[in-house]
């Protein structure tokens, strides 16, 4: 019972600190990392409450399709700072 309570506080702050991290941070990369933690610390919270089908289907639309769809979006629209140094030089 206090493994619980204390597995349960352990992921809450883990919860609450990537959670204001994606919102503080100021690097849109990292901010996408920590929102991944966020959500699988949810995930882990809904597996504790004996809730294993809606941690699968957090995992798989949140994790596996949103979050891949924000990192591809990151990826494909970022520039690259350097090259349009050069080229102005």
């Amino acid at each position: 019972m206090v493994l619980d309570q204390l597995a349960f506080g352990l992921f809450a702050l883990v919860t609450l600190a990537s959670s204001l991290g994606v919102v503080l941070v100021r690097d849109v990369w990292h901010a996408a990392l920590l929102l991944g933690v966020a959500l699988t610390s949810v995930a882990i919270h809904y597996v504790m409450l004996q809730a294993e089908f809606l941690a699968v289907m957090q995992i798989l639309v949140y994790i596996g399709g949103v979050l891949i769809l924000i990192t591809f979006g990151i990826m494909l629209t970022r520039t690259d700072t350097d090259i349009t140094d050069e080229v102005g030089t």
